[in-house]
């Protein structure tokens, strides 16, 4: 007997579900598996505390504004890379959030810096420039670009 052409449709649907399911369980077990050891992540976080204490050392040295950028650079890199190490060990849609608003924040805060060099209407353009990235790259990061 022949099968009819309600039972071939019938089936086309069933299958594409259950790719869809492999898919999805292979994908959600890549995502959500460590990619590395307790071990490894506690000395990739005291390497990040004492690059960062390296760096702040460096700014020491210098004076005025330019140890604040200085200052600002260090701490916008130590948090990058925690970010960055949190990914690493527990990726998810948290830690993949959290990785663009690090490097925003960052970002905006040696920009900042960098405008206290400037005298009125330049500052007042380069502070909001610089508001106006990091309120760019969040928005990336909300829309996980």
């Amino acid at each position: 007997m022949m099968p009819n052409s309600t039972d071939c449709i019938m089936h086309k649907p069933d299958i594409a579900a259950i790719a869809a399911a492999i898919a999805l369980v292979f994908s959600a077990g890549a995502v959500a598996a460590p990619t590395m050891s307790k071990a490894e992540y506690k000395a990739r976080k005291e390497r990040i505390a004492a690059e960062y204490k390296t760096g702040k050392a460096n700014c020491d040295a210098l004076s005025g504004n330019a140890k604040d950028v200085c200052m600002a650079e260090a701490r916008g890199r130590q948090r990058v890379e925690k970010a960055e190490l949190e990914l690493d060990y527990k990726p998810g849609p948290k830690t993949h959030y959290y990785l663009p608003i690090a490097r925003a924040n960052a970002n905006y805060a040696v920009a900042r810096e960098k405008c206290d060099d400037k005298t009125g209407n330049d500052k007042k353009v380069c502070l909001s420039e610089a508001k106006a990235e990091q309120t760019y790259a969040k928005t990336d990061a909300i829309r996980g670009r």
